[in-house]
């Protein structure tokens, strides 16, 4: 009995055109034949009713046939032997009689639903018997000829697959797939079908978009046979049938129904009418009928059991199937970003190696070519240096002189000394303080003048002496100032040259053990060439003001051995410029605080310009994009929808999801936390981290 049962599934599934029942137990189409002769009462019913009966249970048994036909080729029962054109026959006109069988019915369904609802006279409901037996003969309708898809789980046969269809050829149904795919209720094709046959009907829209396909016969042929209802005449006339059903409203509800687990039985109770007749035959044979009937319809529930079984192993087996595939699609996809990732990153490591090394030949180059600029700028110094110390030996020698003949005023050479000691610390300390002095002088040699003038009557003789030897006492402390001065610069240069050396070495020192590492601390390296580069920089400046002193040191001694001869009196006036020296000194100390204390605001004000120029570029640089602008996420890319809402960067002013935007940051436009989308906050940390730093 097991095996019957499953064999009697089998060609359930491969039909789908009617139930199918126990050879043994269905009668016959020739002792219904003659039962219909042998009972003369069966006039008074009404002709069609009646037909339709008769070709009911003749299109059972050769329903019975096909299935039998069925399980033979799926190998339960051994195929009897035919040859090919009796079978194309008989197969032509099984099919010729189920389109027939099929277009009666439902010109009765549709005929008894008009009716039924014209009497009612209000919106029908889901509960409704002829609605619902008229949804059960259009299903029928639809899986006529319907061609067999392979699948992982195995053969599968739907009549959503056409309806689908509609959506391409009218825009207009759009609107009902969509609402059909959202349905969570819905996990079967079956299921989405009927769902988009109710919708239709609701909306009277039904005749409509089945005559668009039947225009589209070419794209019907992927999914019927050639002798499909879709596929021939009858199908044109049962759209022109339901063009009539634009009379009926309909408030059907999808989302509290199973429609994936309904059985779709015909009941032939609702097209059988009773004439008012109280003879007995008569009622004999209507209480045959409607026993067979009835014994059918427990068949029929018997074999629905059956396959809502199978049906839901078949929805476990393909929701094991759709997870599968997801899984392998997950697995798929990665792997290609891996492998993406993995390209990506060689490429950065190679862009990586050929910086380094390009950047390691550039600081070669530059060590070199400072190395020789080094090298040549040392020798000038030291021509330079060997030139000084020649002047220094022959200007001892005029000193050595000086000091023979101004033995006797050793007294006023102590005073003087002491007085020039001073003064060069001070030239030291200030050297721009010397074009004042300079000016001071000029001043005192007018006054000096003047003076020398009147008093030339008085004491000639003695103020020639006196002049005389002050200027000898001046000449001899203004060179060994200069003496000084020169011997103190070259202590400073000898310095400043050893100190460039040892950087020069440490820098070798440190080339040498960093350029291993230098992969890993290129940055360091950068920041460090820069730092040397100025070093440089202020050292080669520094060479150049050396030699430029030097020059003007030249010429202040060629300046000042004309000016020995006229310095006079300078022992009042050197108290003066003492004075005026303390002064000076107080007023570049009040100076330089000064300076300090602007250079700190010019610090904190460059900061406040370069964040006010950030948040400049950000405002000016990033525009508000509109709502209506934009219908994908920037970032994931996925299509808006009621669920998936819009949401503005509050910094690049780009439209993204809730997913891409969920982070928010302190702008310096806005005093409160505000949205941000992923890239925007990673670089806003960045950038915050460096200004830590």
């Amino acid at each position: 009995m097991a095996e019957g049962e499953r064999c009697a599934a089998s060609a359930a599934e491969i039909t789908e055109d009617f139930e199918i029942i126990d050879k043994k137990q269905v009668p016959k189409a020739s002792e219904l034949k003659e039962e219909g002769k042998g009972k003369a009462e069966e006039a008074r019913w009404s002709a069609p009713i009646l037909s339709l009966a008769k070709k009911a249970s003749e299109n059972l048994a050769l329903g019975y046939g096909t299935a039998l036909k069925s399980a033979s080729l799926v190998g339960f029962i051994p195929k009897p032997v035919s040859t090919d054109s009796t079978a194309r026959t008989s197969a032509r006109c099984h099919a010729m009689e189920e389109r027939a069988n099929l277009m009666n019915m439902m010109k009765l369904s549709i005929k008894i639903l008009i009716q039924s609802a014209l009497s009612l006279g209000r919106t029908l409901d889901s509960d409704f018997p002829p609605l619902q037996q008229f949804f059960v003969v259009l299903e029928h309708c639809l899986k006529h000829g319907l061609k067999v898809k392979k699948t992982f789980i195995g053969q599968n046969k739907s009549f959503f697959g056409p309806l689908e269809l509609v959506e391409k050829l009218c825009p207009e149904a759009s609107d009902i797939a969509t609402s059909v795919k959202n349905l969570p209720e819905l996990k079967t094709a079956v299921g989405r079908g009927r769902a988009w046959l109710y919708v239709a009907l609701m909306q009277k829209k039904l005749a409509d978009y089945l005559k668009v396909l039947l225009d589209h016969k070419h794209l019907l042929s992927e999914f019927y046979e050639p002798d499909a209802l879709m596929m021939e005449e009858e199908g044109a006339v049962i759209v022109g049938l339901l063009v009539g059903l634009n009379v009926i409203d309909a408030n059907l509800c999808l989302k509290g129904e199973d429609l994936d687990s309904q059985v779709g039985v015909i009941d032939f109770s609702l097209y059988l009418k009773e004439t008012p007749d109280s003879d007995g035959k008569q009622d004999g044979g209507i209480t045959a009928v409607l026993d067979q009937k009835h014994y059918v319809e427990e068949l029929n529930r018997h074999l629905s059991c059956t396959v809502a079984d199978l049906q839901n192993k078949i929805d476990c087996l393909e929701k094991t199937n759709s997870k599968l595939q997801e899984e392998l699609a997950a697995a798929t996809d990665r792997i290609g970003s891996l492998q993406e990732e993995q390209q990506q990153l060689k490429q950065q490591n190679e862009l990586i190696r050929e910086r380094s090394e390009k950047s390691v030949e550039v600081t070669k180059e530059d060590t070199k070519v400072e190395l020789d600029t080094y090298k040549q700028s040392r020798q000038g110094l030291d021509e330079m240096y060997s030139d000084v110390w020649k002047q220094l030996k022959e200007e001892k020698k005029i000193r050595l002189e000086l000091e023979k003949e101004l033995e006797l005023q050793i007294g006023m050479k102590t005073e003087m000394e002491i007085a020039m000691k001073l003064l060069e610390k001070d030239t030291h300390e200030k050297q721009d303080t010397l074009v004042a002095l300079r000016q001071q002088l000029e001043e005192v040699k007018a006054i000096n003048l003047q003076m020398f003038h009147k008093s030339q009557n008085a004491e000639s003789s003695l103020q020639q002496k006196t002049e005389a030897i002050s200027s000898f006492e001046g000449k001899t402390n203004e060179m060994m100032a200069s003496m000084k001065q020169m011997e103190e610069r070259l202590q400073h240069a000898e310095k400043a040259r050893q100190a460039a050396e040892e950087r020069c070495n440490k820098i070798r020192q440190e080339l040498a053990g960093r350029l291993d590492t230098c992969r890993q601390q290129m940055s360091q390296l950068d920041s460090k060439c820069s730092t040397l580069e100025k070093e440089l920089k202020s050292e080669k400046e520094q060479r150049q003001t050396l030699q430029r002193e030097l020059h003007q040191e030249k010429d202040a001694t060629a300046l000042l051995k004309t000016e020995l001869q006229q310095m006079e009196g300078l022992k009042k006036e050197l108290r003066k410029l003492q004075d005026e020296k303390q002064q000076l000194e107080k007023v570049c100390e009040e100076q330089e605080q000064a300076l300090q204390e602007m250079g700190l605001h010019l610090s904190q004000s460059k900061l406040k310009m370069e964040d006010i120029k950030e948040v400049n570029k950000a405002l000016k640089g990033h525009t508000w994009l509109k709502d209506d602008e934009a219908t994908h996420c920037k970032q994931c890319e996925k299509e808006f929808s009621i669920s998936r809402r819009k949401h503005h960067c509050r910094n690049c002013g780009d439209i993204f999801c809730n997913t891409c935007s969920s982070n928010e940051l302190a702008l310096p436009s806005y005093p409160k936390p505000v949205r941000v989308c992923d890239t925007c906050h990673t670089l806003l940390l960045q950038r915050c981290s460096s200004n830590s730093s």
